[in-house]
């Protein structure tokens, strides 16, 4: 499996097997074992990572770097503002000079064909820190946190309330290619683009799971083992937009309430920044059932994952 990996870029779940994913995840565990254990791992000594974050970011962005270093390796951020691209330089241009300094390129942009781009014009891995279709290492931690808090993934019952976008897209195709049932509560007007629901549903078919796409809350919530809420407007969005889906998502909101229809032991998961009052309430990020905090320290081993994979 390793040789598969070997030089691969990772833009986005959809452009692997189940059987590669599950591999990435088995090593994260493998990497948080030896982190825990305090068992040398340095496998990447003497590598550098240049990193762009054209968004905001915490948890990815510190978790690189926090996975980087564990491995032995440097992470070298690179400013959006002092490059060359924010004069409008051709993507493939900074990209074959990137190549030529770094080991790999970790980015957050805004669309796949941005970062499908560097990836074109770059032989050394690029891997995806967000895009607007995929966040393709927060599906990682989450199929590695359900793991850990559920013991398997088979039978599992995902609902998931919050923006259809980046993160429902890996979260469904991660459930579907496990054996997890996914049901994405949402407005009628929010829908998951085309093609990551056309493939969730093909790797579900194979995995005898099902994904599911519904307005009714309840039923999403109904027999639920996890309940994953996420914000409902993206960064960027003017006031009009971020009013209307507050509007619009309301009804959807995690709260003691919602929590109390799914199973007693159903754990409340989300990939943070979250909203309180909005999305979840305080009472349900706080309570007994909330992982979140080991979700995002998953964040750190599922990426020393992908950079081991990538780059051994």
């Amino acid at each position: 499996m390793r040789n598969k990996f070997r030089g691969t870029h990772y833009l986005a779940m959809k452009d692997f097997t189940a059987e590669e994913i599950r591999y990435l995840v088995e090593l994260a565990a493998d990497l948080k074992r030896k982190w825990t254990m305090r068992e040398p791992h340095e496998y990447l000594k003497g590598k550098t990572y240049g990193m762009i974050f054209e968004k905001k970011s915490t948890r990815t962005r510190n978790s690189f770097h926090a996975a980087a270093t564990a491995l032995g390796a440097q992470s070298i951020y690179l400013r959006p503002d002092e490059m060359q691209l924010s004069r409008g330089e051709p993507i493939k241009d900074t990209a074959r000079i990137i190549d030529r300094y770094f080991d790999g390129l970790y980015i957050r942009t805004f669309g796949q064909e941005i970062v499908e781009e560097f990836a074109k014009y770059m032989k050394n891995p690029v891997i995806n820190a967000l895009t607007a279709l995929e966040h393709p290492c927060q599906g990682l931690a989450d199929l590695l946190t359900i793991k850990e808090k559920m013991g398997d993934w088979k039978g599992v019952k995902v609902c998931y309330a919050g923006d259809v976008y980046n993160v429902c897209h890996s979260l469904m195709i991660g459930s579907a290619m496990v054996g997890m049932d996914i049901y994405v509560a949402a407005p009628k007007a929010y829908k998951p683009a085309p093609e990551i629901l056309e493939c969730a549903q093909k790797h579900a078919a194979a995995n005898g799971s099902r994904v599911i796409v519904t307005e009714d809350f309840d039923e999403a919530l109904r027999n639920a083992d996890v309940v994953y809420g996420n914000t409902w407007h993206s960064m960027g969005e003017n006031e009009e937009q971020k009013e209307k889906r507050i509007h619009d998502f309301m009804p959807y909101q995690i709260n003691a309430q919602a929590m109390a229809k799914a199973r007693k032991n159903a754990i409340f998961m989300h990939c943070l920044p979250g909203y309180r009052g909005e999305d979840m309430t305080d009472e349900v990020i706080e309570g007994a059932q909330s992982v979140v905090w080991d979700q995002g320290k998953n964040r750190m081993h599922t990426v020393k994952a992908v950079l081991v994979a990538t780059s051994l």
